[in-house]
């Protein structure tokens, strides 16, 4: 056999090899799922967001023609003044759900399609009072809320932990009462459709990283470039598990849902790039809190996000090869529902071949993650420069629990 044959020969086993182990997987018999939800016949656990495909790449309808009023929890975060001003730019009708109405004046100028109403997300009662209030009820929501301060000046403490939105109170996280509260609210009102597919009715912002805790030790070790980053390592005050329990929640509610978990959410990562998602919890990397918003604001009007939990970080847009695409829709069509493989979403097999797809989209040179310390960013790791809190095995995560 000739080099050139058995260099072909290779050549062709790698590439069979790269399809067996990232192949589309078809379902013989797709799960029970509501009537309405688009079937999803094949999935992958990573999909760039690009708009190659042909059927389903064009942007959906406007979304102020798909919903009447949309609810936003958290709309004064840094996150959630972003959501609002999408949603506005969309000519949206918004209901900011906010601690501090003061603040949210000064944050929002004076828009006939806003409403400000200070609410108290530890509250059922509130929560649901307020989704029923003023001339058009809200049919839809997003959760950007956070249990502390998202002042731009704010402690790296204070971003720590609005990032997880940990807040830990006498009536219990916010997290856990007010986001249920709104599936509560919207569940009996009626569906949100597209060409007779489901739209979500409650967007949740939760934060990659949630599930990692619970991995068995096996687990933890091979997709330790995911399992070792500092806040899954240190996890203070199971805050991670705050989030996870929300989510369970928002899922056995009843409503019609969808489940977005950012990487690190980065404002020095530029903005406008197009995001990466995947399953399975395995994503490390960076987004910016613009492009987390306008993915918050675009599930609204996608179905295909419908009853789906999925991550997401974004790769720079570099002399514009890599834009975002015109709709978010084709990227997550072919995403597993959280009702497949029993529940558990993505398989194990796809959930590893992912990871190992994700790691090499890391940030830095190193690419490795899990030598990374609690403060420090990537740029700091090449260069072997300490972060803000120490060297990692001796950074003590400075969470604490409110009153």
């Amino acid at each position: 056999m000739t080099s050139t044959k058995r260099l072909a020969l290779l050549a062709a086993a790698a590439a069979l090899s790269r399809a067996v182990a990232f192949r589309t997987q078809i379902r013989p018999a797709a799960a029970a799922r509501p009537a309405g939800v688009p079937t999803t016949t094949t999935t992958t656990g990573l999909r760039a967001s690009d708009g190659d495909d042909a059927e389903g790449a064009s942007a959906p309808p406007p979304l102020s023609s798909l919903v009447n009023r949309v609810a936003v929890a958290g709309a004064t975060g840094r996150t959630g003044r972003f959501v609002v001003r999408r949603l506005l730019d969309r000519n949206v009708p918004v209901l900011a759900m906010v601690r501090d109405a003061a603040k949210a004046s000064e944050l929002f100028p004076a828009n006939d399609l806003l409403t400000v109403r200070a609410t108290d997300l530890g509250s059922e009662e509130d929560v649901v009072a307020a989704l029923g209030e003023g001339g058009t009820k809200c049919d839809a929501a997003i959760w950007a809320a956070t249990g502390f301060s998202d002042a731009p000046d704010q402690s790296f403490l204070d971003k720590l932990k609005a990032v997880f939105g940990l807040a830990t109170n006498a009536q219990g996280t916010i997290d856990a009462v007010g986001l249920p509260a709104l599936g509560k609210g919207l569940a009996e009102t009626p569906r949100r459709k597209i060409d007779g597919d489901v739209l979500p009715k409650v967007v949740m912002l939760s934060s990659a990283g949630v599930t990692r805790p619970d991995w068995s030790e096996e687990k933890k070790e091979a997709l330790e470039g995911c399992a070792g980053i500092p806040i899954v390592r240190l996890n203070p005050f199971g805050i991670l598990g705050v989030k996870k329990e929300s989510e369970e929640k928002l899922r056995g509610c009843g409503v019609d849902y969808c489940i977005f978990r950012p990487g690190g959410l980065n404002d020095k990562w530029s903005p406008n790039q197009r995001p990466i998602f995947s399953q399975g919890d395995v994503a490390v990397g960076r987004i910016n809190r613009q492009d987390v918003a306008k993915i918050l604001v675009d599930c609204l009007s996608a179905p295909e996000a419908t009853g789906k939990t999925f991550e997401g970080v974004s790769i720079a847009n570099g002399e514009g090869y890599y834009p975002p695409a015109a709709s978010i829709g084709p990227a997550l069509a072919r995403l597993t529902p959280d009702i497949d493989n029993g529940g558990k979403g993505p398989s194990e097999e796809v959930t590893r071949a992912t990871y190992a797809i994700m790691q090499q989209l890391l940030p830095g040179e190193k690419q490795e993650a899990n030598k990374l310390a609690m403060g420090q960013t990537y740029e700091q790791l090449d260069v072997d420069e300490q972060g803000t809190l120490g060297e990692r095995g001796t950074e003590e995560a400075p969470i604490k629990p409110t009153a």
